[in-house]
């Protein structure tokens, strides 16, 4: 008797735990087959202006795979609470509590599908917040087209509607039978958690540090393919949660004052240079960016003597900037900065924006231009904070990051491949190359960063040691590269995506004073350059070195030309923006709307100046094409 009830038990546990689970997987298949069939229709729709084959389909549906899961994960988190609560509520009526979500799911996925299908056409960017612009007059956009486009196009969104509608309806149960034991329905109820911990998996994209963001789907150098591959519900989503109306943010002057302090600044006037740093017009260029190296682990800058003595044994050797300061306090805004010339700004970060992301101009993109195969290696997870979306759309045709190495390797450190295992991979890839067949690489390191664990052990302080670590297989990097033929064109250069907070804070105005080394056989003769300059003033100042244009940069200073006639640096960070200019520096609190920080004397027309910069620089975000 005992046995046959075990067996009853154990037999009504399979059958509901089965009952629910196919129900919650069949409409996870079906969101995902919509998105996937949205997809096709969406490239089929676009085919003329943006052809495609069946190959590119593929890629397309898998590279988008997992912002579809995510999105299904979101999706399906009320049908999964309401089966919970069916395990303690007896006969809940499920498909009649779910149909109405199921009718506005229905409705809003359809209209979302198809109208991204339709409007890309015309806007040539993923469906985002802007169209809820044009929902409060749609006259002008209904008056652009004629009324069979206008009606086949909502036929189309109908159809979707009532098709998505009927398939969801008919795989929902009229119910689920609750069970009759309490022990069983703890069982399930546990069981059910479990099941809510896998969907929150999929929503945030995976165990990864970075969460699912719409640059994870971007895997091609065509932008249309990797729009094709966003998943558009999730594109809307995010942009809903980022938009921003950033024109008229920090409106600090009035309109005049502000144009008057501004004029003049960013302008690149002359262009001729007033030094050549380079033997050869077109080195190949390694461009390696350092995870948090500020001057105070540099001995040069009046940082600590023992942390970076590969650093100090290499300045000599190269062209040391000794005056050169971040435009930020993260890596995602210093990476923006370096590579695109761009300013920075305390309350967004563009590489998390692709919409706008995606228009800014880059060293990439000038040197692809000029005949340079473009690539970047981060050992770390290639997705995190949008980098993937931006780098591609940047110009970067070939991305190395923690998938293309080992899992050992990559679990040797929080964040990824540690320095010695990339720099080594850097060093393989460079030694492959043909001696001046014109490449670009980024490069950047990770292993100076929180927690701090490095398989190096030479300074007794862990933070120290973990720079002290980079250092050593930057200096490794450079000896190594230093025996091959690629050295005599080539051109690296070395500098950090922002200072460290290590015994400092951003009101420091230290915090933003870094290094940068130009080192390779392209370079003429060692020098040191004084002049101040920002990160953001690279990419102008490497292009003009290298006879390339750089007028389309408009946040970046060739520091090396006559027109550089007013040298000054600008920074931000959550909660303030800084000036130093030749009469000294200040930092501008942007809560308390007061200096913080006046060196050597308060300078009011150093203030106004920052709040110029400033203010300029959130009128032309909020302006850029969203």
């Amino acid at each position: 008797m005992r046995e046959h009830t075990g067996f009853l038990f154990r037999s009504e546990a399979f059958r509901l735990c089965t009952q629910s689970l196919r129900f919650l997987f069949a409409l996870a298949l079906l969101f995902v087959a919509f998105f996937l069939l949205g997809k096709a229709g969406f490239m089929l729709y676009n085919r003329e202006a943006e052809p495609f084959t069946l190959r590119d389909l593929f890629d397309v549906w898998t590279h988008g795979l997992s912002m579809d899961l995510s999105t299904t994960g979101y999706l399906i988190v009320l049908p999964w609470l309401c089966c919970l609560v069916s395990l303690w509520w007896q006969d809940l009526p499920l498909r009649r509590v779910l149909l109405p979500y199921y009718v506005v799911v229905s409705l809003a996925l359809s209209a979302i599908v198809v109208g991204d299908m339709v409007m890309y056409e015309f806007w040539k960017f993923k469906l985002d917040s802007t169209v809820f612009a044009y929902l409060h007059s749609t006259q002008g956009a209904t008056s652009s087209v004629s009324s069979l486009f206008l009606v086949t196009r909502l036929s189309t969104f109908l159809f979707a509607a009532l098709l998505l509608l009927f398939l969801l309806v008919r795989l929902t149960p009229q119910g689920l039978t609750s069970p009759a034991r309490t022990l069983l329905r703890m069982f399930h109820t546990l069981l059910w958690l479990l099941l809510g911990g896998v969907i929150f998996l999929f929503i945030r994209g995976g165990w990864q540090e970075s969460t699912m963001n719409v640059g994870a789907a971007y895997y091609s150098p065509r932008l249309y393919l990797n729009h094709a591959a966003v998943n558009p519900a999730f594109s809307l989503l995010s942009s809903v949660s980022k938009n921003k109306d950033f024109a008229r943010q920090f409106q600090l002057l009035p309109e005049e004052q502000r144009a008057a302090l501004f004029d003049g600044l960013y302008q690149h006037g002359d262009t001729t240079l007033t030094d050549t740093l380079l033997r050869t017009p077109r080195p190949d260029v390694l461009i390696v960016l350092v995870e948090s190296f500020g001057g105070k682990f540099v001995h040069e800058l009046g940082g600590l003597p023992d942390v970076a003595p590969n650093l100090s044994r290499l300045i000599p050797q190269g062209i040391f900037f000794d005056n050169f300061w971040a435009n930020s306090f993260r890596t995602d805004r210093g990476t923006v900065s370096v590579f695109s010339g761009w300013l920075s700004y305390p309350t967004a970060s563009l590489m998390r924006i692709p919409g706008r992301s995606a228009q800014l101009p880059s060293i990439a993109h000038s040197l692809a231009a000029a005949g340079y195969q473009c690539d970047y290696l981060y050992g770390g997870d290639i997705k995190i904070m949008g980098k993937r979306g931006y780098l591609v759309s940047t110009g970067y045709t070939r991305l190395t990051y923690d998938r293309h190495f080992t899992a050992t390797e990559v679990n040797e450190s929080k964040w990824g491949a540690n320095d010695s295992v990339t720099s080594r991979r850097v060093l393989q890839l460079i030694s492959r190359r043909t001696p001046g067949s014109r490449w670009h690489m980024g490069y950047q390191t990770l292993s100076s960063h929180e927690p701090w664990e490095v398989p190096y052990h030479r300074l007794d302080d862990k933070v120290q040691n973990a720079f002290a670590y980079t250092d050593h297989c930057l200096g490794q990097l450079i000896d190594s590269l230093r025996t091959l033929p690629q050295w005599d064109s080539l051109l690296v250069v070395l500098l950090p995506d922002h200072g460290s907070l290590y015994r400092s804070s951003y009101q420091d105005p230290e915090f933003f004073h870094i290094p940068m080394l130009w080192l390779g056989g392209a370079l003429r003769e060692p020098r040191r350059v004084h002049t101040l300059m920002n990160q953001s003033d690279l990419a102008a100042t490497l292009l003009g070195q290298m006879h390339l244009s750089y007028t389309h940069l408009p946040w970046s200073r060739n520091v090396l030309s006559r027109g550089y006639t007013r040298p000054f640096v600008y920074a931000t960070f959550p909660g303030g923006i800084l000036l130093r200019d030749s009469t000294g520096t200040s930092v501008w609190d942007l809560g308390s709307r007061r200096p913080i920080v006046e060196q050597p004397a308060p300078s009011p027309r150093r203030v106004r100046q920052a709040q110029a910069i400033l203010q300029t620089s959130y009128q032309q975000l909020g302006n850029m094409k969203k």
